[in-house]
């Protein structure tokens, strides 16, 4: 798990935000175990209490379960549950601005279809 942090938001979030998609991309599945608290708070030399905290929104959220003494386990149906929550953030809260921007830029959908791959690595 590579991690690169920025100071835009808590490190606890973008940690949980790791975790999302890592499931989504399908790196963890149904029952796979997260890393220990231990080891990511050791990995990427944070408190555990951060690591701790963004492991239990996840808990919170369904999206993991803890398994006393044994860890952090990936629910089953999580990523079926992350995808339509995070399609419907995006939907609402992401895709307004985008589209506002686009507006405000005078950009039609044949420029963007047109240039849909640019900016990827080739």
């Amino acid at each position: 798990m590579a991690i690169q942090w920025n100071d835009n938001a808590p490190i606890y979030r973008q940690l949980k935000d790791k975790v999302i998609a890592m499931i989504l991309e399908g790196n963890l599945k149904e029952g796979d175990a997260l890393p220990s608290v231990r080891q990511i708070a050791a990995d990427f030399q944070l408190n555990p209490i951060t690591v701790s905290r963004a492991y239990q929104e996840l808990v919170d959220e369904h999206i993991v379960e803890m398994k006393r003494g044994l860890g952090m386990f990936v629910l089953e149906g999580a990523a079926q549950r992350l995808l339509a929550s995070e399609r419907e953030r995006f939907l609402s809260e992401e895709w307004p601005a985008m589209l506002e921007r686009i507006r405000r830029l005078g950009i039609d959908v044949s420029t963007l279809l047109a240039n849909q791959n640019r900016g990827e690595p080739t």
